[in-house]
């Protein structure tokens, strides 16, 4: 799945980063390579805190069937961490401005998740979805309790579905619902101590050609 994530945020990247003067064209995969990296921790780092419910409301889409666009997402928390994140990093690593790489990150971030939010909901995308970026970011903890639910008789059990429940205000089920966000926590928190020290970047460093 990062493979696909560092993809389609390269192919997001044309007048943020690519056709921008500010950032040298010898960076350009460097950079793609940082912002794949803050978006996949982003996500991680939310799920490991206990955040599913949030991540879930984000990739709902309370509009437009599920679709968000760049200039909506800006108000998104989750979006605001992960551009001042990502325009930090910008400072520290790649010695942009401070205006330039606020304007980068702005710009790319909100793109990149709006993009991935619009291909995760599109049935006809089997590339993205909700199932493969939570299994990504919990190590295969999310595949794991997709198959417990199963088990237990709950035969019709996908994240889609958590999505509508979220989202759509329905809590039936609510102490299963807490056990699956504490489940799928602890997958995220192993990802982190697995990936610690630049691992996962190191991972992302690999699909640049």
């Amino acid at each position: 799945m990062l493979e696909e994530l560092f993809n389609l945020v390269k192919n997001s990247a044309g007048d943020a980063v690519v056709n921008n003067p500010d950032v040298p064209n010898a960076q350009n995969n460097e950079v793609i390579a940082e912002a794949t990296n803050t978006v996949a921790s982003g996500l991680r780092n939310m799920v490991a805190g206990g955040g599913l419910q949030n991540i879930l409301s984000l990739f709902g889409g309370n509009n437009n069937n599920g679709q968000q666009s760049s200039q909506s997402l800006l108000s998104n928390p989750i979006v605001n961490m992960m551009i001042g994140h990502f325009a930090s990093k910008l400072m520290t690593k790649f010695n942009l401005g401070g205006n330039q790489a606020n304007s980068v990150a702005s710009s790319l971030i909100p793109n990149v998740l709006s993009n991935l939010i619009s291909n995760t909901n599109d049935p006809n995308n089997s590339t993205f979805s909700i199932e493969k970026i939570l299994h990504s970011i919990t190590g295969g903890q999310s595949t794991q309790v997709a198959e417990q639910q199963q088990a237990a008789g709950n035969s019709g059990f996908n994240f889609q579905d958590l999505i509508g429940q979220f989202t759509g205000g329905g809590t039936s089920g609510g102490g299963g619902l807490m056990d699956i966000v504490s489940q799928l926590a602890g997958g995220a928190q192993n990802q982190q101590q697995q990936n610690g020290g630049g691992g996962l970047m190191d991972l992302i460093k690999g699909f640049v050609k």
